[in-house]
């Protein structure tokens, strides 16, 4: 078996893990016929079909299976050798994959780029936004060398670095803004508008009103998902319901919106904001460099003035 090359690899790996075609061949920039030769004369080499073709979808064969586990160390081994070679050199440069949680990612994102483009010419950023589990599973697979999350993620294979902490602010609809603040307790009864299932937001504000997996009786007497913390906030001033937003997105999220932003009582609902890499990233050093700017971006947008609890 001959010819093999690293980019039909690169390949077979985009259509394992995205099941179609097209998708596949967006994500590696060629055409979807282009795509179709490089996985036939794959298939050729090894002398077996490595997918299963549908009408819609195409999903890998037993042993396509074998075959993506070995790639993907493969892949994985020669993205070592680049990050190997990127940390060689005295400053940060080349590329830098960087993943963000979506509820971190439109508030912080542009100072950090910001910040490291002008510290570091030659520093080739991209980003990926998706929520947590996703971003792990990037992380592990070698197609991102680090990733902006909520800590802990208690992954023996990854290191943590935590950044900052930031407290959980109520959003209500302006006419309540005089109002008391609900506890935890009340705030469980009222109408809860929350991030849609998979964001570990969403877990955090359950967890905070004692609303957890685990808990039985005493659901919200309405528990409305959105999509976004945008689509919360204006669910909010439409007088839908109530909800908590991370106070770095209060800028952004409620300036256009008629809402009451507020702080709880003490001890107030937070969270920790940090990196998580590979332990065996030959970037550490780098990562660590990336960290502190990370940090510093973070000092820079927060200190904004809200109401105390009353």
């Amino acid at each position: 078996m001959k010819g093999l090359t690293l980019k039909q690899f690169r390949y077979f790996e985009a259509l394992a893990r995205h099941g179609h075609f097209g998708r596949a061949a967006e994500a590696c920039a060629i055409s979807q016929p282009a795509l179709s030769m490089q996985i036939r004369d794959l298939e050729e080499a090894f002398g077996a079909p490595l997918f299963e073709r549908g009408a819609r979808q195409v999903r890998l064969t037993g042993f396509g299976e074998e075959v993506a586990a070995r790639v993907r160390d493969i892949l994985r081994g020669v993205d070592e050798l680049d990050d190997l070679a990127r940390a060689s050199r005295d400053r940060l440069a080349g590329r830098l994959r960087i993943g963000v949680i979506p509820t971190v990612a439109p508030y912080l994102l542009p100072a950090i780029v910001g910040d490291l483009a002008r510290d570091h010419a030659g520093l080739d950023i991209r980003v990926r936004e998706t929520v947590t589990p996703k971003l792990l599973t990037e992380l592990a697979e070698g197609r991102l060398d680090t990733a902006i999350v909520a800590l802990p993620v208690s992954e023996p294979a990854l290191e943590e670095v935590a950044l900052f902490t930031e407290a959980f602010v109520l959003v209500r609809p302006a006419a309540e803004a005089g109002s008391p603040v609900p506890s935890a307790e009340t705030l469980a009864r009222m109408r809860l508008l929350l991030l849609e299932e998979g964001h570990c937001f969403r877990d955090q504000a359950l967890s905070f009103c004692d609303l957890g997996p685990s808990r039985g009786p005493g659901r919200p007497r309405d528990l409305l998902d959105g999509s976004s913390l945008s689509t919360l906030v204006q669910m909010v001033a439409a007088g839908i319901g109530v909800t908590l937003i991370p106070e770095m997105a209060v800028p952004v999220e409620t300036r256009s919106a008629d809402v009451s932003v507020t702080r709880f009582p003490e001890p107030q609902p937070s969270r920790t904001i940090g990196m998580v890499w590979r332990r065996s990233s030959p970037l550490a050093d780098r990562l660590h460099e990336v960290a502190g700017a990370v940090r510093r971006a973070a000092e820079g947008l927060r200190g904004g003035a809200l109401p105390a609890a009353s």
